[in-house]
């Protein structure tokens, strides 16, 4: 069966034969003719179909008009509504983070926080976040001298907001954040193997019914509730869904637990029939509580790998020995082992990578939008963390959990007594971390006196 999305690199070898002449029944690009909708003659629409690197198969669209000069370009996802919508945000600090790919959909939205500028969903971009800043300034710069006689006090504010874009697009205004949020998960921030904590974080989030509607997506079932419409323990709810390795109808299954001695957790899980795919969540519920926690656990021996552990959405985590750092709400939740989520990582982190194919020596080959010093970059990361899974180094793992919701089993004789290799130790929470956890904007006395 004929791969349609290839990434960019193998379509211009099958452009290109062995000896230098072009294949004739081979045009990566489709033409088509279409309608201007500017001067009704016709003109040419231009689709390639390709993958985008640490992403997912894409359409990349223009138009061109010969008669009026009207152009025009755009992306569209070429898959379906992922399960969860998904949220990026990205710290700048240098120049060279400018060049980060950005895919946005026409569902997403970004923002550059620092700014309080948002771009709404509107037309798919395959740009970066150099691109994003300068088509701001460009929209907000067409027709300021209109705005300077009709309205000039907005004038004013706008051209503030112009003189602080270019001062970031000149780097002088470092550092500053963009985010990238997008109901339907088919957006992407590309992520850089030294992105320490705090600089790029993904969150999948569950789409509210406001942006299932949006999306044209029918109602969550709301069926099997208490009285006070919350759900049972103990009960399996199913969703349905669409399984995001082959796009076939499947069902996500949802049950919340008490863990004895911990808290109320809510597993999800779904899986795939026809594909195989499988794939889990846990969220912890319950109050918040006043501190969060911090667990520190040396890994010395394979019998460590096979503890237990509990990372929440809200939780970091962090291997010095491995370099490997990963934010909040990356991964989700997850109850496994420290291998488990070790392999996890890595697994999740090789397929967003390196391109996998079903021929073995493009699946060794790595992906044509990789220099040979981020490759080499990669391989020696994924070697170090290949050793710490088979158990040939030792390394330290720390969770830092605002909500104190993240758990290691300890593996001393008597459970009142500490574990020796394992710290836990309760902070106070940043400002930042209870902003980010909307903490500050909650209030649950006397809130009636605010209506």
């Amino acid at each position: 069966m004929t791969n349609l999305f290839n990434p960019i690199g193998d379509k211009v070898e099958q452009t290109v034969a062995a000896n230098g002449e072009a294949e004739e029944d081979f045009k990566p690009i489709d033409e088509i003719e279409s309608l201007c909708m500017n001067c009704h003659e016709n003109g040419m629409t231009r689709l390639l179909l390709t993958k985008i690197p640490y992403f997912r198969e894409i359409i990349i669209m223009s138009f061109n008009c010969d008669h009026c000069g009207l152009s025009n370009n755009e992306i569209q996802p070429a898959g379906t509504l992922q399960l969860k919508g998904v949220h990026y945000e990205l710290r700048l600090r240098d120049m060279e983070d400018f060049q980060r790919q950005v895919v946005k959909s026409d569902t997403a939205t970004v923002k550059f926080i620092e700014l309080d500028v948002e771009v709404p969903a509107g037309k798919g971009q395959l740009t970066n976040v150099e691109g994003l800043l300068t088509t701001i300034v460009e929209d907000l710069a067409f027709d300021q001298e209109k705005r300077l006689k009709e309205t000039p006090e907005t004038a004013v504010k706008v051209a503030e907001i112009i003189a602080k874009c270019r001062q970031m697009l000149a780097g002088e205004a470092f550092p500053f954040r963009v985010s990238l949020d997008d109901p339907a998960g088919n957006s992407f921030i590309a992520p850089d193997p030294r992105d320490g904590v705090g600089k790029w974080e993904k969150r999948e989030y569950l789409r509210t019914v406001e942006q299932n509607q949006a999306l044209g997506l029918a109602d969550t079932n709301t069926e099997g509730l208490d009285d006070n419409g919350d759900i049972v323990p103990d009960q399996v709810y199913q969703f349905p869904a669409s399984c995001p390795g082959c796009m076939h109808p499947c069902t996500t299954n949802m049950k919340m637990v008490d863990i004895p001695h911990f808290r109320q957790v809510v597993i999800m899980n779904t899986s795939c029939d026809d594909c195989g795919y499988k794939s889990n969540d846990v969220k912890t519920g319950g109050e918040v509580p006043e501190k969060g926690k911090k667990v520190t656990i040396k890994i010395k021996t394979p019998l460590d790998l096979a503890r237990d552990i509990l990372k929440s959405e809200s939780c970091a985590l962090e291997c010095p020995e491995l370099s490997l750092s990963v934010n909040p709400g990356t991964l989700g939740g997850r109850f496994t082992t420290v291998e488990g989520l070790l392999t996890q990582v890595r697994d999740d982190l090789h397929n967003q990578i390196f391109e996998a194919d079903a021929d073995e020596e493009k699946t060794k080959r790595k992906n044509d939008s990789l220099d040979s010093t981020e490759a080499s970059r990669w391989n020696d990361f994924f070697d170090g963390l290949n050793s710490a899974i088979k158990g040939e180094r030792e390394f330290t793992i720390v969770l830092t959990d605002p909500l104190a919701s993240s758990y290691v089993q300890s593996l001393a004789d008597n459970p009142d007594l500490p574990d020796e290799q394992m710290t836990i130790e309760e902070y106070d929470r940043t400002e930042e971390e209870e902003e980010d956890l909307g903490l500050l904007d909650m209030k649950t006395e006397n809130y009636e006196n605010d209506v």
